[in-house]
């Protein structure tokens, strides 16, 4: 059995993505890993912090971002198949580049692998997630949060990333540009490993969080839509993530690959843990809208966490 790893950036440490620790986080159980790294600007030093882990297991295939060929987010897709298309393994084992797996879920991962390869009806494997928001000991798990997602799949050439790549699905006769269409796409036939997937996309200084979302609107949305937030004066204020204290505390350990990158926190003084429980950015996250609040607070309260109309995109096996 050979597992690949594999992963796709832009700009990733420039944008605060802890990429370099990602890509060691499940390098001791893949047998190579891939990363299709985008035409980044001059000074963001992504590959040089790829390159100096050092690793022979590591290929770095360079691409170029098309965001008029691919809106919507789309580019994301299409750069998670660039590099699927690169590996070789049996199971492809895919991590975004704010994403990190901890090492005491290692084993479990690879026993899983291992013990289902030779089941073909297991397309994927479904990891849980724990969502980071603001700094490293609070967690986003609301309504609008995901609490489950796909990030290992099989090696067929008819599974690809779906809409701005956070999931996959089955697509025969792909045309290669279509990433968001729905008719003809199938869900994938997953079991479940109990293993975390640890995000920290909305860990960053308020500043560096605020560029981040200029960022991944241009990719969304457009440059022409992102000029007019800009001239309405939408990215002008520091990010403002909310009153922490409102959200749900974190007392775990992180991956070890973590600890130096943790250790450079240094804006809570930047954080808010009084006042309104939403954020007051001019651009509001769908979390604090007062109808997904008010859907989270009876699934919390009153329904014990179960979710109301959850999307699942993917089919769970009893395996």
């Amino acid at each position: 059995m050979k597992i690949s790893g594999f992963s796709m950036g832009r700009n990733a440490l420039k944008l605060y993505y802890p990429m370099r620790q990602s890509v060691e986080s499940i390098l001791p159980i893949v047998d190579e890993f891939v990363i299709a790294l985008g035409n980044s600007d001059a000074d963001d030093t992504t590959r040089a912090e790829l390159e100096a882990i050092d690793s022979d297991k590591i290929r770095i295939v360079d691409t170029v971002w098309n965001i008029e060929k691919y809106p919507r987010g789309m580019e994301h897709a299409h750069q998670t198949d660039l590099a699927r298309e690169h590996c070789s393994g049996d199971w492809l084992f895919y991590l975004q580049s704010d994403e990190v797996v901890h090492e005491k879920d290692l084993e479990t991962i690879l026993k899983r692998c291992e013990e289902l390869v030779e089941d073909k009806q297991v397309e994927g494997l479904m990891f849980n997630y724990r969502h980071f928001w603001g700094d490293y000991v609070h967690v986003q798990d609301g309504h609008c949060w995901y609490r489950r997602e796909i990030r290992v799949i099989r090696n067929d050439p008819e599974i690809h990333s779906w809409e701005s790549a956070q999931s996959f699905r089955r697509i025969p006769g792909f045309d290669g540009i279509s990433y968001r269409q729905q008719e003809g796409t199938y869900k994938l036939k997953v079991a479940r490993v109990d293993a975390d997937i640890f995000h920290y996309g909305w860990v960053r200084p308020p500043a560096v969080m605020q560029s981040k979302i200029k960022a991944f609107s241009i990719n969304h949305k457009g440059r022409k839509k992102v000029e007019e937030q800009e001239a309405a004066r939408q990215f002008d204020r520091v990010f403002d993530y909310g009153n922490l204290s409102k959200l749900t505390p974190y007392t775990g350990s992180h991956p070890a690959v973590m600890k130096t990158w943790i250790d450079q926190f240094d804006w809570k003084d930047q954080l808010r843990f009084s006042g309104p429980a939403r954020s007051l950015n001019p651009i509001m996250s769908k979390h604090d809208r007062t109808r997904y609040r008010l859907i989270s607070w009876i699934e919390k309260q009153l329904l014990g966490g179960r979710r109301l109309g959850e999307f699942r995109n993917y089919i769970l096996l009893n395996r």
